[in-house]
Formats: structure tokens, C-alpha cells, sequence
């Protein structure tokens, strides 16, 4: 029988975790008796999480946005939390299904600024001290969707493309470290995602999951908890997921 690493001894950075799948991951290190600085934008819910987790739930209000801001946070970390082990980089979003030539550019931004450079700015903060330990594992918060085009998913897409390509990056830059990297690429899941997507429209974010069984918050933290406390000479690369209705389509073809 394979033998798992103890989640006592993981101090995990999850980046927000005021929703979705990085509110179920913060509920499961706790739960297995990790610690968890969680980070996101809405102090509100860090602090209801916060009452829910106990002693062993750090909340950090931050943008990842804002790299100043990350290189504070990581800086301020009390005694107990300051020695991270497992970063996940879950703070992301999409926004719209415009296409390309009539999409709003400010939802460009804020998708590279979020998914791209808020992901790098946490990373790049605390990686070196993951090597200096000669521990750690960086988990990269991905999607089918950077591996598989789809109209409307333009820059989102593109985004989980980067995210990917920049986890397999690291794997080979951090050849002889004791510090794993993982990409984890989910396709559908019912969280707050789809209503984020559309900008607070609630019914046409019932409609992505409408008559179908969807993976959930918890799927994704499951996963997320498996590859983390797999032993530590072990690296899952990748890990794509779908719900079991859900497939690839047909190569697109216009005949006009």
C-alpha cells in the first residue's frame, strides 16, 4: 500500500478560496489537519470561513492582481503559516462568450491580469523559499479549455494555454529540486464560475449545466488533495478531468 504524506505536516497557500473549488480545498486541508493561508478578495467570506475552519485557517485579504500586495502577504505571514509547502494557484475567471471582434477589452485584461500575471506574482513569491527547503509543491489551477478551443473562449483559453505550458516550464527549471508541479485541467463544474462568466446572469449560467451532471467544487479539491499528499518523489504532471457526459466535438465547418 502506497504510503501518503500526512496532511498534519502540509501548510498550504490557496489563492480564492471564497468560492468554488478553493473553499472546498481549504475545507479539505483543514479537515485532513493541514494548515491553509487562504487569499481572496471578499473579507466577508474569509471571515465566515475563517469562523467555519478554526485555528488552522490563516485568511489573507488580497488581490492577486496586485503583486506589491502578494509580496506583503507572503511577508506577513504569521509564525505557523510562514513555511508553505503547497501553493495553489486557484484564483481565476473567464468572462463572456463574445467573440473575438466584439468582445469588451477590459475582460481581456482583467482575465490576463488575474489568470496570468496573479498566478506568476504568487509563485514567483514563494518558490524561492520551496527550493531554498528543498520542499514544496506548486499546483496550477488550469482548464480542458487550454487544450481545446471553443467559440468564445478567445483570451479565457488562452490563459489555461499559458498556465499549462508554464507548469511543464517549471517541471523542467526545477530539475534536481524537491519541489513538484502540477497542472490540474478540469472541464465542467457547477460553481459560481459560469455566473462570473456572464456577469451576475444567473439563468444563462443554469443553462451551462442544465440536464446534465456536472463535477463539482469538491471533485476538483479531492484531486488537488490526492496529487498533493502523494509521496514526495512522486509529480503528477497533468491531470485532465471532464464530467462523464461531457466529451470532445466535431471539427467546426462553415458551408456557406
Amino acid at each position: 500500500m502506497i504510503q501518503t504524506l500526512d496532511p498534519a505536516e502540509i501548510t498550504a497557500f490557496v489563492t480564492g478560496v471564497t468560492s468554488g473549488f478553493g473553499k472546498a480545498l481549504a475545507r479539505r486541508y483543514v479537515g485532513a489537519g493541514a494548515k491553509v493561508v487562504g487569499t481572496g478578495r471578499r473579507a466577508d467570506r474569509l471571515d465566515e470561513l475563517k469562523v467555519e475552519l478554526g485555528e488552522n485557517f490563516h485568511p489573507v485579504t488580497l488581490d492577486v492582481r496586485d503583486r506589491e500586495a502578494v509580496l506583503e502577504a507572503v511577508a506577513g505571514l504569521p509564525s505557523g503559516f510562514e513555511r508553505i509547502d503547497v501553493l495553489v494557484n486557484n484564483a481565476g475567471l473567464a468572462l463572456g462568450l463574445e467573440p473575438a471582434h466584439l468582445v469588451d477589452f477590459k475582460d481581456w485584461d482583467t482575465m490576463v491580469d488575474t489568470n496570468i500575471k496573479g498566478l506568476l506574482h504568487c509563485t514567483h513569491a514563494l518558490l524561492p523559499g520551496m527550493v531554498e527547503r528543498d520542499r514544496g509543491h506548486v499546483v496550477n489551477l488550469s482548464s480542458i479549455a487550454g487544450s481545446y478551443p471553443y467559440p468564445g473562449g478567445n483570451v479565457y483559453g488562452a490563459t489555461k494555454a499559458f498556465v499549462t505550458q508554464f507548469s511543464l516550464n517549471l517541471r523542467a527549471d526545477l530539475l534536481g529540486k524537491n519541489v513538484r508541479v502540477t497542472s490540474i485541467e478540469p472541464g465542467l463544474a457547477e460553481t459560481e464560475f459560469s455566473e462570473v462568466r456572464f456577469k451576475g446572469a444567473a439563468d444563462k449560467a443554469a443553462k451551462v449545466y442544465e440536464n446534465v451532471k456536472p463535477m463539482v467544487a469538491e471533485d476538483i479539491a479531492e484531486s488537488i488533495f490526492w496529487v498533493t499528499t502523494l509521496p514526495r518523489h512522486l509529480n503528477i504532471n497533468r491531470m485532465e478531468m471532464m464530467p462523464v457526459m461531457q466529451a470532445f466535438g466535431p471539427l467546426a465547418i462553415h458551408r456557406g
